[in-house]
């Protein structure tokens, strides 16, 4: 088993000290590196709490050995692409169950028609770690309001959905809430 830490806090842009302060109990930027390294042991109780604190599943941490990963060729910057400076892979996709998704059929807002949104269950406490993202909600008779979280005002949600000239809707006490957290693209 290989541990994909480093590669999956770089890719959310976060230092060690980021991971280690968001673990439950907060550790140190020093113990989250030798994790990464393995010059200490990954113990499940590790990996999950790492998990939580970047908010992937902890099977997103690790990479059996007969497991391919993505080998980045360039990179893009605003400047146009280039060769990076250090090999970097990218672990495969992976799914959980908790996930729900949304499959775009005609284009709104930044979606395109065929984008998949993956989006994960939170509890209503965490309500707040929301805002500003897309969320999808229920609604009544099997229907469902998909949009930003604007505001949360004791137990009614305020949703703007994407595209232009829609009108911000009110959702109050949704059965459940999930956040968008991957958007999976075919070019």
């Amino acid at each position: 088993m290989i541990n994909s830490i480093r590669a999956v806090r770089k890719a959310k842009s976060m230092t060690l000290d980021d991971v280690a302060q968001r673990c439950v109990p907060p550790t140190t930027a020093q113990t989250i590196g030798r994790l990464e390294t393995g010059m200490r042991t990954l113990s499940l109780d590790w990996l999950n709490r790492i998990a939580d604190a970047l908010e992937v599943s902890p099977a997103d941490l690790v990479q059996m050995p007969d497991e391919e990963q993505l080998t980045v060729t360039a990179l893009l910057t605003p400047d146009g692409a280039r060769a990076p400076t250090k090999v970097e892979r990218l672990a495969p996709v992976r799914t959980t169950a908790d996930l729900v998704a949304v499959r775009v059929t005609g284009s709104t807002g930044d979606y395109r028609t065929g984008d998949e949104i993956w989006c994960r269950p939170i509890d209503a406490a965490d309500i707040n770690s929301a805002l500003n993202r897309d969320i999808l909600v229920p609604r009544a008779a099997g229907r469902f309001l998909f949009g930003r979280l604007i505001f949360v005002d004791a137990d009614m949600l305020h949703i703007l959905p994407p595209g232009a000239g829609h009108r911000q809707q009110v959702v109050t006490n949704p059965a459940w809430i999930a956040v968008a957290n991957r958007l999976v693209r075919s070019l």
